[in-house]
């Protein structure tokens, strides 16, 4: 009915950056976000919006320092802790969430949407449409045979198209294939990532991956794709056994009484806990050696184009709001 014109969708004056995908999850929209509030918030006043996923209140929220993640959402309570100087808000009304944050001192100068391509009602000032690369949508199916909420033919909304979670060794050669296969409008830049991890895992304190050689640890994921991770620490060579849950879990009293009982049934002393980002937000106070490793995105390549390419529509969205006024 949106596509039709018989549903209206509002847009607002203030720049408005939508990040989403066409599947149900795993594409990498919380460190794309987080990419964004380190590119833009030296010089504009962040706002990063949510659903708030899971979340146990309804209506609108603004995070401050009584949030949890029980009551905004892991992601929105993860942007929160990290970044202190954006706003964080959660609203399934995105229109409303904007109007909310639209009455605060000082206003917002940018409004990051997490997760609201679906969100029809809200037609967003740029739109940031992510893939991953071991399963793109064109290669996809809808629901329930496949992953994608609606069609591949969605993805001719979006301003911009990012293939996630790449492999390192990812050739020029291979990226064309990927452009070809997912044949962009001419409107469309296609540009790479990959996840960055951390050399460091962080928790009560802060150890080297190095470190962990001779260590037992015991992973556990409530996140829809670990296998980068677990690739991850396969090639580090490190020694972990994981227990996996489904995403965006809400560990109960069951849960972690199986997470705890795995971890003494470690034989090693040199031993501990290792979780997400997401996790840890979760679950930080019910172990006392539960550690997080910090991932962040990366370009592949073109990292300043993708730059320019966001700062030039934040700076044109600005203008044109400052002339209406």
């Amino acid at each position: 009915m949106y596509d039709q014109g018989l549903l209206k969708s509002k847009k607002f004056d203030i720049p408005t950056i939508v990040v989403g995908n066409l599947s149900v999850g795993g594409t990498g929209k919380t460190p794309m976000i987080e990419y964004l509030i380190r590119l833009l918030s030296d010089n504009y006043q962040v706002a990063v919006l949510s659903r708030g996923y899971k979340r146990k209140e309804k209506g609108f929220l603004l995070a401050d320092e009584n949030s949890t993640s029980q009551l905004i959402g892991d992601e929105p309570f993860q942007y929160h802790s990290k970044f202190k100087n954006i706003y964080v808000a959660v609203d399934a009304d995105r229109l409303n969430g904007i109007e909310q944050l639209l009455k605060l001192t000082p206003k917002p100068s940018v409004v990051l949407l997490d997760d609201a391509f679906q969100h029809r009602r809200l037609e967003g000032g740029y739109n940031i449409l992510l893939t991953k690369h071991n399963n793109l949508y064109t290669k996809d199916l809808m629901l329930p045979a496949g992953n994608l909420r609606e069609s591949a033919k969605g993805a001719k909304r979006a301003d911009l198209i990012t293939v996630t979670k790449c492999p390192t060794s990812l050739t020029e050669k291979q990226q064309a294939n990927i452009i070809d296969e997912l044949n962009p409008t001419n409107k469309q830049t296609v540009f790479f990532t990959k996840i960055s991890y951390s050399d460091t895992i962080e928790g009560n304190s802060k150890i080297k991956i190095e470190h962990l050689k001779n260590c037992e640890i015991l992973l556990f994921t409530g996140i829809a794709d670990a296998k980068p991770l677990l690739e991850f620490l396969e090639e580090k060579q490190l020694q972990f056994k994981h227990i996996e849950f489904s995403d965006h879990c809400n560990y109960k009293a069951l849960d972690i009484a199986r997470i705890q009982k795995e971890f003494e049934q470690l034989l090693s002393k040199n031993k501990l806990i290792l979780t997400t980002e997401k996790d840890y937000a979760r679950c930080s106070t019910e172990f006392s050696t539960l550690y997080y490793l910090p991932i962040e995105c990366e370009f592949v390549n073109h990292t300043q184009k993708f730059d320019q390419t966001v700062l030039n529509y934040v700076a044109s969205a600005q203008k044109t709001a400052l002339n209406k006024d």
